[in-house]
């Protein structure tokens, strides 16, 4: 005789964990609600509209009606005479970014860490993160007071009084590599400077207390206890920063230098060819593509410098 076999499914160990995990913190999971909906609303929708960069978009048959054009978009950019030197500036430029936002803000953070005067230090970040809230429009405006030819600082009088020619700033290709990272750096300085700050103020105090005590100076108090331990946090800043290194600051690489044309074999970056060609075309099929691949790769290259990462020291991984 066969046994009897039962009908009803067996309820897993999984599924009844979740279960009782719902049931147990079920007000926590309708507080997280409002912001998963907006998530999904604002991030995951949208994802939708990465057909168009397949598609040549006639606004008369809508998105879904536009004829198919497969990967002609991304094409695009790279088969335009221009696309060695618009990708060459983007990950140039980035990569002297993703340097310079490490190295300068962690030097001020720990000399305003060894500020004695409380006042004095929070005064100086406070002063330095200003220009972090300015926008590229202003910062636009500040730099054409400095370089102007005719009423700008430089021309008007510094050079004068050092005895040397006035120079037609705007026209002058060689010196945008160097004035464009020092914007970028003084507008982002107080924002990384604060936050190896209070990377470095989460550090106890007993370390330093025992080092002193050991007969280790400043630096090597700092080679060997505030640069181990807060390098969790300059992981994470640069894995961000590398992640973005396909997509350049719009307002800096246009606003600052004005439209000059004479500028854009050294201001003429993806973000900024794209606007101009869109303005020019008029396809946002060009733009979509030129977006997506930008997220494609900065998705890539973030899983790839993560993985890098966990090799050498997994505590130091973003996941």
């Amino acid at each position: 005789m066969p046994l009897p076999t039962n009908k009803k499914p067996i309820r897993t160990v999984r599924n009844f964990s979740i279960v009782k995990n719902l049931r147990t913190y079920w007000m926590f999971y309708a507080m997280m609600l409002p912001g998963i909906v907006l998530l999904v609303i604002n991030n995951y929708i949208p994802l939708f509209g990465i057909v168009i960069a397949f598609k040549t978009i006639n606004y008369q048959d809508g998105i879904l009606g536009s004829p198919w054009t497969g990967m002609k978009n991304f094409e695009y950019l790279f088969a335009s005479k221009d696309s060695y030197i618009i990708i060459r500036n983007t990950l140039l430029y980035n990569s002297l970014f993703i340097v310079l936002n490490m190295a300068l803000p962690l030097g001020f953070a720990l000399m305003l860490n060894e500020m004695k005067n409380r006042f004095l230090s929070k005064l100086h970040q406070t002063i330095m993160f200003l220009p972090y809230f300015l926008s590229m429009i202003v910062i636009s405006y500040l730099v054409y007071g400095f370089m102007s030819d005719e009423r700008g600082y430089f021309n008007g009088t510094l050079l004068p009084a050092l005895g040397l020619d006035s120079v037609r700033w705007y026209f002058t290709k060689e010196v945008w590599p160097i004035v464009l990272p020092i914007i970028n750096t003084w507008k982002n300085m107080g924002y990384y400077t604060v936050v190896y700050m209070a990377a470095i103020i989460g550090i106890d105090e007993e370390y330093y207390e025992a080092a002193t005590i050991d007969g280790a100076n400043k630096w090597q108090q700092i080679k060997k206890i505030t640069i181990p331990l807060i390098m969790p946090v300059l992981t994470i800043m640069t894995l961000l920063q590398v992640g973005r290194i396909f997509n350049a600051d719009f307002g800096l690489f246009f606003q600052v230098p004005r439209e000059s044309g004479a500028l854009f074999p050294v201001t003429n970056v993806i973000d900024t060819y794209v606007y101009r060609t869109f303005l020019t075309v008029g396809d946002i099929g060009l733009s979509s593509a030129a977006g997506l691949f930008q997220s494609v790769v900065g998705f890539i290259l973030v899983f790839v410098s993560n993985w890098v990462v966990r090799r050498f020291n997994r505590e130091n991984a973003l996941f």
